[in-house]
């Protein structure tokens, strides 16, 4: 570890980890760790920006321990004491749950009656998710830190501030809310449901507050032992003041929320965590990515199609723009993935401290092949006409030499390319035919080619292809779709002078005569003229 060089590095995560340490004043806090948290509300799976919020925490983590030697922590942690407030519609059994409105997740049934709860599953779900990316975290339930008497000091101190911070929530709320509000909702001891009703008198020195029932009686209840829980902006600011948080980072549409929080923990005698403020995921129309509306992608979606370090790859990437999340962006992610991997241990120990892959591996990124890009193994299958992964990995061989590590990125990658191809790329493979003027460029291509060594390199093919290319009248993008149509079906491609040395010259040679000499039917078959 290079503290100076890392305190010297412009990248975000560093930058992060700069804060925080001017926020604990280079001190190692009382509770002994700096405590890095992440939040989750479990009335419904995890998902993709539940893996976003836990990765660039721990990206922030990682290069904190790059600058310091203070240990750290991370929580993931779940608010699963709140109430069910509608029932998820991508559930089974969801009749029975109507019953549970209103109630704490931990006591909500469990529609796929695995665990004793909904909450708990899934908890249980959010710790298989997280453990299957291999992060480092401990995980905390509301339900348990609430009945367990963690909170109870914080509680009690809201209970003595509580007009001071009723007073810095009211003002957000409507007319109607405010004639209700209370920093506590009482959790029924009739119905077990967690309760938003007004409360009517308060008793710092017991510790009890007395609200309004369902029945329109009074109840005098404790505030802490999870008799009650907190309305969730004074709940945040809550368990930043008892855990004593030091960094939590959170999506743009809760600015106002982290707002309020921090003000209200400021009031319980805290300063709020540091904190970053992430932009949201776009779908491909550029709207807000929805869960209910079902218009970005999932995890599962992502992995089907490319692999856990592109993933974690996209996330690094300027998370304070909003970005695009949909299939098309899997292959370049993969594609930026491989280029910095293949060129990761040329940079100095400076340029590392600052490139993304420092952070997507943790300082220790495999080695990665020169050349070989997810867009190349793509166009491979599709011209090669089979997923006989041993085929393809012969072509790949000959071309590339490729060591026992660097193989097994390859296989991997070519795993993802055919699920991609068979599912993005066969369904709109659409063969151009040539008229007798662009058959003649082809013809021209097809001359140049065949006087080239069979040791040619991809970068001698491509200088051939350009200047063919220069004599055509065509421009240049025009050329090069010229031959992605009429040779691989697409408007667009990889590198044509990589691909032929990939695919072989005396291959693509072929591949050039099918052009020219085969007509396309109108079922996109290409047949011998």
């Amino acid at each position: 570890m290079d503290s100076n060089l890392g305190l010297n590095a412009k990248s975000w995560p560093f930058l992060e980890a700069k804060k925080i340490l001017k926020h604990i004043n280079n001190q190692v806090p009382k509770k002994g760790y700096v405590l890095f948290e992440t939040g989750y509300g479990p009335s419904g799976l995890p998902h993709i920006g539940t893996f976003g919020e836990v990765a660039r925490t721990s990206m922030v983590r990682f290069a904190f321990q790059q600058i310091s030697d203070i240990p750290t922590k991370l929580i993931a942690f779940s608010d699963d004491l709140d109430g069910l407030r509608k029932v998820p519609t991508n559930i089974p059994n969801q009749d029975k749950l109507q019953a549970y409105l209103g109630k704490p997740l931990t006591k909500v049934l469990d529609p796929f009656g695995e665990y004793p709860s909904f909450g708990e599953y899934n908890n249980a779900k959010l710790q298989e998710f997280l453990n299957r990316f291999g992060f480092e975290y401990e995980f905390y339930s509301s339900t348990k830190c609430y009945h367990d008497g963690l909170f109870n000091d914080a509680l009690l101190k809201v209970l003595e501030h509580y007009d001071d911070i009723t007073n810095i929530i009211l003002p957000t709320l409507g007319q109607d809310r405010q004639a209700t509000y209370s920093p506590f909702l009482p959790i029924s001891k009739k119905t077990g449901n967690v309760l938003q009703v007004p409360v009517v008198a308060k008793d710092v020195k017991k510790g009890t507050i007395i609200y309004i029932d369902e029945d329109n009686h009074e109840v005098e209840t404790k505030v802490t032992d999870g008799a009650c829980k907190l309305q969730w902006k004074v709940d945040w600011a809550m368990r930043w003041y008892a855990l004593d948080v030091d960094y939590e980072m959170s999506g743009k549409d809760l600015i106002p929320s982290v707002e309020l929080a921090a003000k209200v923990c400021r009031v319980l005698g805290k300063k709020p965590p540091q904190s970053l403020t992430y932009e949201l995921f776009l779908d491909k129309n550029g709207e807000k990515i929805s869960k209910s509306k079902g218009n970005g992608l999932s995890i599962e979606d992502w992995l089907r199609y490319g692999n856990q370090d592109s993933l974690t790859y996209y996330m690094y990437q300027k998370p304070q723009t909003a970005k695009r999340l949909f299939f098309d962006i899997i292959p370049r992610s993969v594609d930026e993935w491989l280029q910095h991997l293949a060129n990761y241990y040329n940079l100095s120990k400076e340029e590392q401290y600052n490139n993304p892959l420092y952070f997507v591996h943790q300082g220790n990124p495999p080695q990665g092949v020169e050349e070989i890009t997810f867009t190349l193994l793509l166009q491979l299958i599709a011209v090669v006409s089979t997923e006989d992964k041993e085929v393809l990995m012969g072509f790949v061989s000959k071309y590339k030499e490729v060591n026992e590590e660097t193989r097994k990125i390859v296989e991997e990658l070519l795993d993802y390319a055919k699920n991609y191809y068979q599912d993005f790329i066969k369904p709109q493979i659409k063969y151009r035919e040539l008229n007798k003027e662009e058959a003649r460029y082809l013809e021209r291509l097809e001359e140049e080619l065949k006087k080239l060594s069979k040791g040619a390199t991809g970068k001698d093919i491509q200088k051939e292809v350009y200047a063919v290319g220069l004599t055509t009248g065509l421009e240049l993008k025009e050329w090069f779709k010229l031959l992605y149509e009429s040779l691989l079906g697409q408007s667009e491609g990889p590198r044509i002078g990589t691909f032929f040395a990939l695919y072989g010259l005396d291959n693509s040679l072929k591949l050039i005569q099918k052009a020219i000499h085969y007509k396309v039917t109108e079922e996109n078959v290409r047949i011998k003229e």
